[in-house]
């Protein structure tokens, strides 16, 4: 079976930097907040393997910002998450679940500020910015609420250090952990994160100048060819090892950040002006009755997890469904099949024995804690 080809129209919006990842031969895109995605090069398991030891730029323009500035702004970004903003500093992210009135997860971004009075939400794979836009203009609030032009272009992996100081200066060395700062590039100036989406440490440069994409690419692709750098993206295994959710996938609006697990990232009580507070005050009370684990699915490497399959409870074989796998890949390095999934708090402990509902057959599966490592 072949997979399917994905149609390029205007309507999946290119990027400053798609001429580059053209060249350099995807085997497969997907569509992400209606742009193009790279999904892996060489194979899902040599860019892994690759991301791992060396360093890689990704085209991920497709995190795109929603700006929100003016006098209201902090009041209208708190009003979007249950996390308290009044600890966020300017040139700090915060990771921020953003939630409805049900205190169902719209959203999962990283959060930037600007200034007192202007943010970055950095967005997964929604239209949160209709949602933003509908508050400000209902509420009336001083504050304007934009897409601006800025495409991020992450630098991932062990060497990520050493390859961006070659391109900015040593003292991008110096970014903590979830912390920007300016940048000069050929004139320009652009933002720069200790931020991405895998667990091997590296970059986002929030690239706001089309004219300087490709120039921004080739030099760091000049840079590190000692460095074994390579065209890259987020990889499926990476990011399920490392428990990094998907926003449409691991979870959706059905679900509340405590059953995703992102109860460390609310502050519920003091969040004051949170849409879905008061709904989340009571699932913080009263604990949630599902959450998110990982689970190792035993037997040879599974097929694509296109759908969501059935947790079984009863190794018997009985009917009980007790959650849903929702991403799934053979890991090389754990030497099984990792995943992550949405598991009843019946079952939801490590080391649990269940089953799932392939489409290639029953396998046997152990609940795990996330990460895997």
């Amino acid at each position: 079976m072949t997979n399917p080809i994905l149609t390029l129209s205007p309507r999946i919006r290119a990027t400053p930097f798609s001429r580059r990842v053209e060249i350099a031969g995807p085997k497969a895109y997907t569509v992400y907040n209606h742009m193009r995605l790279a999904s892996f090069f060489e194979s899902v398991e040599a860019d892994y393997h690759h991301l791992k030891n060396h360093v890689q730029v990704w085209d991920v323009a497709c995190e795109r910002q929603i700006e929100v500035r003016g006098r209201d702004a902090t009041r209208l970004v708190q009003m979007l998450t249950p996390r308290d903003l009044r600890k966020l500093s300017i040139g700090q992210c915060f990771y921020v679940p953003i939630v409805d009135e049900t205190g169902g997860m719209l959203n999962d971004p990283v959060l930037l500020k600007l200034a007192d009075d202007r943010y970055w939400i950095s967005i997964a794979d929604s239209d949160l910015l209709y949602w933003v836009k509908g508050l400000a203009y209902g509420l009336h609030w001083e504050v304007d609420v934009i897409e601006p032009d800025v495409s991020p272009l992450a630098v991932q992996g062990p060497k990520a250090d050493d390859l961006m100081a070659r391109v900015f200066g040593e003292e991008v060395r110096q970014i903590r952990f979830f912390r920007f700062a300016p940048f000069e590039f050929d004139g320009h100036v652009f933002n720069v994160a200790r931020s991405g989406y895998s667990k091997q440490g590296g970059f986002e440069i929030y690239m706001d100048d089309w004219a300087l994409g490709e120039r921004l690419w080739d030099r760091l692709m000049e840079a590190g060819q000692d460095l074994n750098v390579r065209v890259g993206a987020p990889n499926v295994i990476e990011r399920i090892e490392g428990g990094l959710l998907s926003y449409g996938s691991d979870m959706t609006r059905r679900n509340t950040p405590h059953e995703c697990g992102l109860g460390r990232f609310c502050d519920t009580f003091n969040a004051i002006g949170c849409i879905g507070r008061d709904a989340l005050l009571r699932v913080a009370s009263e604990g949630p009755v599902r959450q998110i684990r990982g689970l190792a699915i035993e037997g040879d490497a599974v097929p694509p997890c296109g759908v969501p399959w059935p947790i079984h409870g009863d190794e018997d074989g009985e009917d009980e469904i007790v959650g849903r796998v929702t991403s799934a890949f053979w890991s090389p390095d754990l030497k099984t099949n990792v995943s992550i999934g949405m598991v009843r708090m019946t079952h939801w402990k490590p080391g649990t024995r269940v089953w799932v509902e392939l489409p290639d057959g029953a396998r046997d599966a152990t609940v795990r804690a996330l990460p895997f490592i």
